[in-house]
């Protein structure tokens, strides 16, 4: 991709002015946690993977740099279990660069399960023992807080006393009260946490409200002079994971969590390759994205989850046209010297930033551009003839000509 450097932050093209860019800031480089095999599988509409293709989608997360996968809940059941420890030995086996971690409820019955396989495989697995925080959570379930601090301070010891890095999660922290979380994280802490997850676990928070929470979150940390690491852990169920992510990551977290496509319970979660865009074309990043496309159509084939042709950068439309005044703008960008020019003059992301092009096709509502330039990407030349009657035919279309259907007006042009 032609793009050039303006300190830590990728400028796509020197024309375009970036209201989004705030100068002079630096842009930590953000990590990030994989939870497709674990939350992503908790949709009630995908398909489990077969243990293969769990490993064939945990070798592409390594390869894309994802710096841990949530390779599943033990606890859950003596296959989660036998599957956790095949994609555990396989990091070993092969020497993936990902490191590994498991979900467990704050009981010993899940945790347990987790030591094991980490000393059977000698992968080291941070536990991610999770526990409801909010006062809706304790209503329902006919907790006290002192319960929970109990339950909280038995399992961290626990897995810290075998080996286990534990980072622990206040489950619908969104919706939690300040009382209950700095009980909770205190009493985490005291057990041995080394990191704190913050989940929004039915999509609740606003960009606005995330940013609220993490900066409480981080302040008591402050105040009690601790340094460990803060996550975010998001969910769709408002449309807002994306952009609730990218708040909490400018408030403080260190680590957001994601899954391909954005699969998982209900609405889904935050989508791990939109945020990964996202964490690029805004600074924080700049590792390669070209294998992108790829892991999100394994994804998909895996899980048995169709992409929406609208789906941001990995739908089949995302860099795709029909319109005549955005196929003109193409069309002269694309004859200037400046070969990203076209990449960007109708849209936000640069098609090559993951290894695509920009698709211009003929349809009711295109002009002369778009064919001109479909001839031209097929080596074809276009007289004015051939021109006007594959415009008189798009234009009598409900739909896009296919290839074969131009190409069959062409074939007739000729023979003329």
């Amino acid at each position: 991709m032609a793009a050039s450097p303006l300190g830590d932050r990728l400028v796509v093209h020197p024309l375009i002015h970036d209201w989004n860019a705030e100068r002079g800031r630096p842009r930590p480089r953000v990590l990030l946690n994989d939870e497709t095999l674990r939350d992503g599988l908790q949709s009630p509409s995908v398909r489990t993977p077969d243990i293969d293709e769990k490993v064939d989608l945990l070798r592409r997360m390594a390869a894309l740099g994802i710096d841990t996968a949530n390779l599943g809940l033990p606890g859950a059941g003596p296959r989660v279990a036998a599957d956790v420890e095949q994609l555990a030995r396989a990091i070993s086996a092969e020497r993936l660069p990902i490191a590994a971690n498991c979900a467990a409820r704050t009981l010993e019955a899940d945790i347990a399960p987790i030591v094991e396989i980490s000393q059977r495989t000698g992968v080291a697995i941070e536990c991610c023992t999770f526990i409801g925080s909010s006062p809706l959570r304790q209503y329902v379930e006919g907790w006290a807080l002192e319960h929970l601090q109990r339950l909280t301070d038995e399992a961290i010891s626990f897995a810290v006393r075998h080996g286990l890095s534990v980072m622990f999660v206040t489950e619908d922290t969104t919706r939690a009260d300040p009382q209950s979380l700095t009980v909770l994280v205190r009493t985490a802490l005291a057990a041995g946490a080394s990191r704190l997850c913050l989940a929004d676990t039915v999509g609740y928070a606003t960009p606005a409200g995330a940013a609220a929470v993490v900066r409480f979150v981080g302040d008591l940390l402050k105040g009690l002079g601790v340094q460990v690491g803060l996550d975010w852990h998001g969910h769709q169920d408002r449309g807002l994971g994306l952009a609730a992510a990218l708040s909490a990551i400018d408030a403080g977290v260190t680590r957001v969590h994601g899954t391909a496509l954005g699969i998982g319970e209900r609405a889904g979660n935050t989508p791990i390759d939109q945020l990964l865009v996202n964490l690029v074309l805004s600074g924080y990043d700049t590792r390669d994205l070209s294998t992108l496309p790829d892991y999100c159509e394994a994804v998909s084939r895996a899980c048995d989850v169709p992409i929406p042709a609208n789906y941001p950068v990995m739908g089949a439309d995302a860099f795709r046209t029909a319109t005549g005044v955005h196929a003109a703008a193409v069309l002269k960008a694309s004859r200037t010297e400046d070969r990203a020019l076209a990449d960007v003059v109708y849209a936000a992301v640069p098609a090559s930033l993951v290894g695509r092009e920009q698709v211009i096709d003929i349809g009711p509502v295109s002009g002369r551009s778009n064919v001109i330039y479909w001839l031209e990407r097929h080596g074809l030349s276009g007289t004015d003839e051939l021109i006007e009657r594959v415009l008189e035919a798009a234009k009598k279309s409900q739909r896009t000509l296919t290839s074969a259907e131009i190409l069959a007006i062409v074939e007739l042009c000729r023979a003329r």
